[in-house]
């Protein structure tokens, strides 16, 4: 075996084996097959596809990479949620402590941005101090003392999806579903816990935007799930227009910190309760999802959340302080409005416009090492179904340099349709996989 040939084999639209499957990972992680024979792979994945067998194999071997985390010591349920990407797409932070109260443990290894969506990692980072590299002791010391912890991959878990992960998003190969697939579960087999929520996106936003493939990538998520001896529902979310009103990596958290205080965010309060409420079933601590929804819906009303919140930032080594003075509007050193050209109603505010506006000014990557402004975002002052004025503020744009508004303003403006009548319908919940 060679790397060129199977290169060659998966670009022709040949079944790969095992066998080649473990050549071409474990040789590159040798650092005998290169990054640029990597990115021709991918992009034969991308192109061609892998079957269910294939898929399981590549999830295996990439879980089997490194080390798989056993936490059968910690008496209580352990559930996860993971979200195969959004814009504006937050709810980790809220629903991490949120489940964390009921005695449900959450162990959560995360990812960074991808493409035009953010990640939960940079978000974290945005938070003074907060140490997303915790060794796996301290992973395990964390989430046995407050219930939840948040984590990046170390280098020895899932180590050739880190390096998988890295590659596909500066090679637009993204969306494809059994890269999606092995890179999602090779991380969440490998952190421990007994059952998982998907978060699937479907719309423009989303990193697989015909919403068939969506669907496509949720039953295949909850099929290998189960393959391997997990519980698993996959709920599908819009994803036509960006998550709650603010978009960025500090602006999320801020508006998360607003939500666990008591703001109304109607449709990030929904998505974030809907997926707490199976979480909470699938802990055992609720007889159907409906249930677990009212109860997650009261733990938010109680306002308690917060502060679960600060003690997982302070096991963090975040600043709590930080936190606390987010009243004070951390924002990047320029700003531009996006104003209504007409009166009538926001029928659109494409998701994938924003997500692409928001890297623009400098809150994602186009290349792997590029550097986050983490002030950097967008927020929305107007959301699909509202009645606007010409003249009115749509938006704000932040960022730390000028130069980054050219590009950003024309991806905005053409992400926005204003029509006469009101035809805009939100559908968040669009279907729940068992």
């Amino acid at each position: 075996m060679n790397a060129v040939e199977i290169i060659k084999k998966k670009r022709n639209g040949g079944k790969l084996t095992k066998e080649e499957i473990k050549f071409f990972i474990n040789k590159h992680l040798e650092g005998k097959i290169t990054d640029y024979q990597v990115s021709a792979f991918l992009m034969a994945v991308h192109f061609n596809g892998m079957n269910d067998e294939e898929t399981l194999h590549l999830t295996e071997l990439m879980l089997n990479s490194g080390e798989i985390i056993d936490l059968s010591f910690i008496n209580g349920a352990k559930v996860d949620k993971h979200s195969t990407g959004g814009v504006g797409d937050k709810t980790s932070l809220i629903l991490s402590p949120q489940i964390a109260m009921l005695g449900i443990y959450v162990p959560m290894i995360s990812g960074r941005g991808l493409g035009h969506t953010g990640g939960t990692l940079d978000k974290l980072e945005s938070i003074e101090g907060f140490n997303i590299n915790k060794n796996i002791q301290q992973y395990i010391e964390t989430l046995a003392k407050i219930g939840c912890v948040m984590i990046g991959q170390t280098e020895n878990v899932a180590p050739a999806d880190k390096k998988f992960y890295a590659i596909r998003d500066v090679t637009a190969t993204v969306d494809s579903i059994p890269l999606i697939t092995s890179s999602i579960l090779s991380k969440k087999l490998a952190e421990g816990a007994e059952a998982f929520v998907f978060d699937v996106k479907m719309g423009s936003g989303a990193n697989l935007q015909n919403e068939d493939e969506s669907r496509e990538l949720a039953m295949k998520l909850v099929s290998v799930s189960k393959k391997f001896g997990k519980k698993a529902i996959a709920v599908l979310t819009d994803m036509h227009e960006p998550l709650g009103y603010k978009i960025g990596n500090w602006l999320e958290v801020e508006e998360c910190i607003e939500v666990m205080k008591g703001k109304p965010v109607p449709d990030l309060i929904k998505v974030n309760n809907v997926l707490a409420g199976a979480m909470i079933f699938l802990g055992g601590k609720a007889n159907s999802i409906d249930e677990g929804e009212k109860i997650a819906d009261e733990l938010l009303a109680g306002g308690k959340v917060y502060y679960k919140f600060l003690d997982m930032v302070r096991e963090h080594n975040g600043s709590v302080e930080y936190i606390e003075d987010y009243n004070n509007l951390k924002r990047a050193k320029y700003s531009r409005k996006i104003t209504a050209e007409k009166s009538g109603y926001i029928n659109k505010l494409d998701a994938y416009g924003f997500g692409l506006a928001n890297v623009e000014l400098g809150g994602g990557r186009k290349k792997a090492d590029d550097r986050i402004d983490f002030l950097s975002g967008i927020i929305l002052e107007k959301k699909c179904g509202d009645k606007v004025k010409k003249g009115d503020t749509i938006c704000v744009m932040y960022a730390e340099d000028e130069e980054r508004f050219e590009n950003s303003i024309v991806l905005i403006d053409k992400s926005i349709e204003i029509n006469e009548v009101n035809t805009f319908k939100k559908n968040l919940i669009m279907d729940i996989i068992y």
